[in-house]
């Protein structure tokens, strides 16, 4: 009975388990059923809600992409238009500032071609005038040393004119007197100065003015014309004439002493100075047959010159003083000229400058000009769009921002 009781309750808590079983999968099964239709319209409603909240924001994203478009091009215009009337600006300020450079650089050309026209035709003209004075006084040298060279050859008739040491001293002073006006002209003391006092309070028969490096140079007249006399006497016998001839060079070079030592001064003269002896025969016997004299006269720093001689050295003067007055006038033209280069390279520099400044404007202009053409495209693009493209468009559109 027992056993019987136990397999009953068995099989009906089999059973119990059986149905329950049943009733879960059934449950569970029209859950799955419920809750599959109940997705779907929920589904459905997300599906109208993304799509309503896309178009809404794409409809916005219409809205703020034309207003920035019509803001770009506003931009743009107002952009062009000023870049067009700072171009125009730019370039007729330019111009007026080209034209006013090039006005002044004419003219202040104009200005030195006349100044230098005007002096090369003074210097031409004094030139000319000094030339056919030179002509005309060495033609009245050539006359004057006709005489001169036949009383050089007339030692007789010279002695009779000269007969003590003052006259031939005025005589050698009158005649270097007489060759620096006539190459210099009369009382040109900017040129030269006749008895001349220095600061040894020795009196120089003349002096020239010439620029540095040579500076004031003295010239003396010496006249060892007695020894001369002597030594070129055909009646006197060969050991008398050797002994005139020993006497005739210690003469010359007292002569040669005196100068170096009275005339040539530091600090105030030219390290050098002239002796002119005036007749053209004792200057012709020195060259000619007393070298030892010329070396001794080197040494001392004292160049021997005659009449002609002197004329020669005086006329190289007149020519590099004439050198340097020209000097002068071009060192001026050269000046004026850099100071007209400076101002053609600031004018370069600042043309570059500007230059400079455009070309970046310029390119800032064509990168604007790129971006509103991008964002042109892109409205192009969305403007194109069919409603059904929606989300890929404005998923391409996102990407591209």
């Amino acid at each position: 009975m027992s056993l019987l009781s136990l397999s009953l309750i068995i099989n009906i808590f089999l059973l119990i388990k059986q149905i329950k079983n049943n009733t879960n999968e059934r449950i569970i099964s029209e859950l799955k059923i419920y809750l599959k239709d109940n997705n779907l319209d929920l589904i459905d409603s997300v599906n109208r809600k993304i799509a309503e909240s896309e178009q809404k924001q794409l409809r916005e994203l219409l809205t703020n992409k034309l207003e920035t478009v019509e803001r770009i091009d506003r931009n743009s215009n107002k952009l062009t238009e000023s870049f067009a009337k700072f171009s125009a600006d730019t370039s007729k300020t330019l111009n007026e500032n080209f034209i006013s450079l090039n006005e002044r650089v004419s003219q202040n050309l104009d200005r030195i071609n006349l100044r230098v026209e005007e002096r090369l035709n003074e210097g031409f003209e004094k030139t000319n005038k000094t030339f056919v004075n030179i002509l005309e006084r060495l033609s009245r040298i050539d006359e004057a040393q006709k005489k001169i060279d036949s009383l050089s050859t007339n030692i007789v008739s010279l002695q009779d004119v000269l007969t003590d040491k003052k006259s031939r001293g005025t005589f050698g002073e009158v005649q270097l007197n007489h060759i620096l006006s006539v190459v210099f002209g009369e009382k040109n003391d900017k040129i030269y100065e006749i008895q001349k006092k220095l600061e040894n309070s020795m009196i120089a028969d003349a002096v020239l003015y010439i620029p540095e490096p040579v500076g004031m140079l003295c010239i003396d007249s010496k006249f060892p014309l007695e020894n001369y006399q002597r030594m070129i006497d055909v009646n006197i016998s060969e050991a008398e004439r050797k002994q005139y001839s020993r006497d005739f060079k210690l003469n010359v070079k007292m002569h040669i002493n005196d100068i170096s030592s009275k005339y040539i001064i530091p600090g105030q003269t030219s390290d050098q100075a002239i002796m002119f002896i005036p007749a053209e025969a004792i200057f012709a016997e020195i060259n000619a047959y007393h070298q030892d004299l010329l070396d001794y006269a080197g040494e001392k720093k004292v160049w021997i010159t005659s009449p002609t001689t002197l004329m020669s050295v005086l006329s190289t003067v007149q020519v590099v003083l004439r050198n340097i007055e020209r000097e002068k006038y071009a060192g001026i033209i050269h000046e004026e000229l850099n100071k007209l280069g400076k101002e053609f390279k600031l004018y370069k520099d600042r043309w570059e400058s500007l230059s400079r400044n455009i070309k970046r404007v310029s390119d800032d202009v064509d990168k604007i000009n790129i971006t509103s053409n991008k964002i042109e495209r892109k409205f192009d693009r969305i403007s194109r769009v069919e409603m059904g493209c929606e989300p890929e468009i404005a998923e391409i559109e996102y990407s591209e921002i």
